[in-house]
């Protein structure tokens, strides 16, 4: 199985070549490859001492920064290495303060990860939540370099429980220690027979509860807002704004504006969002020389401020709960004690489980329940501010992980 696994690595590879000739997301994913290992020569020399994080994309990169930040206080002469798998993480986060060098992680081949382990010569590795390359681990058994898997979360739908998995489970005794998000990865980890494992909780937590610390103060959003209620929309996808924009065209209460973030900041799919509100509307693009206090609709088609955006927000509502992969994140929203909405496909999002729960965040199947909720959240201000004060606590809560493992590594 390993021999094929190998062989469907080097195919996909090939493949992967040729559909990034007509998708320029697939185009980024195969030319930052290939600058990857010229990277570690000019940044990485050979005595360099260093510690390497690799997170699969953005959110984990954010899950993970608890953690890095941390180490690199606690070893201040090593260099900090972290890698990416996905575009959509690299290049939002490839000018990173944090990291002294920032790259794609090439594709599990042997030679590839002889090659980036050979450069890299990390004396830590830590794998953020999951991707577990056997390659790349098995490399790193080999030179019994300690590695870490922290906020770690398994499924037994995942190869590891498979009759053909064996491979992977061989990958995993790669491992040091697991840090573990919940009880069931503990046991689930245990009945492989790995006893080096500890429930520390989702360093998320410990990430977002700082932002309430950082200045979140935009100008332009606070001329937007003009003291009114405003609900925040994060991460939206088509059919998230489908219904969205339904409500805005509905909605004829004056002192109520909206901020749609979408997902994917595409042209022609930031148009067809535009084309379906008629209500006043502004983009990011074109907010300079406008009178952004008399528009109800802002599109915010530029990344990397969304965070701080939910700060102004009174409710907010977090897209791709209508997709397969599934909601974004609601902590992010949740740490500024604001009550969240979010579509009906949460299932894989322990947090999301957890809030909806705790109903400070609160599930929607269709643009029918969408309304009456906001309408209520609206009307009613004290629902309002005590979904919010669930979310809120919530957080609070619930952090505490970054110390843990780094007293355990310690």
């Amino acid at each position: 199985m390993f021999f094929l696994y190998n062989c469907i690595v080097q195919i996909a590879g090939l493949l992967l070549k040729i559909v990034a000739l007509f998708s320029p997301k697939i185009a980024l994913f195969v030319k930052g490859r290939k600058l990857v290992f010229k990277t570690l020569e000019e940044k990485i020399q050979p005595n360099d001492k260093t510690i390497w994080f690799h997170a699969a994309s953005l959110g984990e990169y954010e899950q993970g920064l608890p953690v890095i930040e941390k180490i690199k206080e606690k070893f201040p002469f090593h260099k900090i290495i972290v890698s990416f798998f996905s575009p959509s993480g690299y290049e939002v986060r490839k000018n990173n303060t944090v990291a002294d060098c920032t790259v794609y992680l090439p594709l599990d081949t042997q030679k590839n990860a002889k090659q980036f382990i050979e450069l890299a010569n990390p004396e830590l590795v830590f794998f953020i939540k999951y991707e577990y390359w056997p390659n790349y681990l098995n490399e790193l058994k080999k030179r019994n370099i300690k590695t870490y898997l922290i906020s770690g979360i398994l499924r037994e739908n995942q190869a590891f429980f498979k009759w053909y998995g064996g491979f992977y489970r061989k990958a995993l005794n790669a491992f040091d220690f697991f840090f573990v998000q919940n009880e069931s990865s503990k046991q689930l980890l245990q009945s492989l027979g790995h006893q080096n494992v500890l429930v520390s909780g989702d360093t998320r937590f410990d990430r977002v509860s700082t932002i309430l610390e950082k200045d979140n103060t935009l100008d332009f959003i606070a001329e937007f807002k003009n003291n009114k209620t405003t609900i925040v929309v994060g991460s939206s996808w088509p059919k998230d704004e489908e219904i969205i924009a339904q409500y805005i065209n509905e909605c004829s209460n004056e002192n109520v504006k909206f901020i749609i973030a979408p997902h994917n900041i595409k042209e022609e799919q930031i148009a067809k969002l535009r084309a379906q509100i008629t209500k006043p509307t502004v983009l990011f693009s074109e907010k300079e020389n406008q009178s952004l206090s008399n528009q109800r609709v802002f599109i915010i088609d530029t990344v990397g401020i969304l965070t701080k955006i939910y700060s102004y927000a009174d409710i907010a509502y977090v897209g791709g709960g209508f997709g397969n992969s599934g909601v974004h994140n609601i902590l992010e929203p949740a740490t500024f004690g604001i009550p969240i909405v979010i579509g009906p496909n949460y299932s894989h999002f322990a947090e999301a489980i957890a809030l909806v729960k705790a109903k400070g965040c609160i599930s929607i199947k269709n643009k029918l329940e969408l309304s009456s909720l906001f309408n209520e959240l609206l009307i009613n201000t004290h629902i309002q501010k005590e979904k919010g004060e669930i979310c809120k606590t919530f957080i609070q809560s619930n952090k505490g992980a970054t110390k843990i493992i780094l007293k355990h590594i310690q």
